[in-house]
């Protein structure tokens, strides 16, 4: 089965119609579809699922790893019931909801930027709406943040650094290295192996704020948010 995840091509592909790849009903008595041009992003890589309908059914998307394959279940009972192999479905994803995790991932990766400037290293991310967060391991663990002066200054260096990017409005593209691997860059500044969506370039973004830096268990945690601009 060959399935082509067109939101890693285009982040603002929010409605196709597409051929249903595989239609099955599981143990557990859900039915599960699979759709050739799938543009349902499943929860992974610290971004939450897209919210989607496939056909007048709401939908979930997950990440079948067995199968190799993004699927989807009804949120209701028998809600994608008579679909079989070959159907041509019409699927749809919330448009504003795939802006905003799209505008969280991308500034996710700008604040991780930020925070290499200040000489930390990436140890993890969220990137929930109302959670998003990214989490580091700094030099002699957070030695030098020990005072909430120090981490005040340290906010408003990142704020400072993530504002001037925005600013310049750096493109924000995607390519594969040499295994394959995609990888997201904002502009010459960062890099970085992604799955998830992203905006078109940083200028994309707006509202982005970052409400301060704690030192929690010898980790560096930067809590921010991030919106998307209005479509040109």
């Amino acid at each position: 089965m060959v399935q082509y995840n067109e939101y890693l091509a285009d982040t603002y592909l929010t409605e196709v119609a597409t051929p249903v790849l595989a239609a099955e009903r599981s143990d557990d008595g859900d039915t599960w579809v699979a759709v050739r041009r799938n543009i349902f992003h499943p929860q992974g890589g610290g971004q939450p699922a897209d919210r989607g309908r496939l056909g007048e059914c709401e939908v979930v998307p997950f990440r079948d790893s067995a199968r190799g394959l993004v699927m989807v279940r009804a949120r209701q009972e028998d809600g994608l019931e008579g679909l079989a192999e070959g159907d041509i479905v019409h699927t749809s994803v919330d448009a504003g909801l795939r802006l905003l995790h799209a505008a969280l991932h991308t500034a996710g990766h700008l604040v991780e930027a930020a925070g290499r400037t200040e000489g930390w290293a990436l140890a993890g991310s969220i990137h929930f709406p109302g959670q998003a967060r990214i989490e580091f391991t700094p030099p002699e663990a957070g030695a030098d943040l020990a005072d909430a002066e120090d981490r005040d200054k340290a906010a408003d260096r990142l704020r400072a650094f993530v504002a001037a990017m925005v600013a310049d409005d750096l493109p924000v593209t995607v390519d594969h290295d040499a295994e394959g691997l995609r990888i997201v860059r904002l502009g010459d500044l960062h890099a970085a192996p992604c799955g998830g969506t992203h905006v078109r370039s940083l200028g994309d973004l707006t509202e982005v704020t970052i409400s301060g830096v704690k030192v929690k268990k010898g980790r560096v945690r930067v809590s921010y948010a991030a919106a998307h601009g209005p479509l040109a």
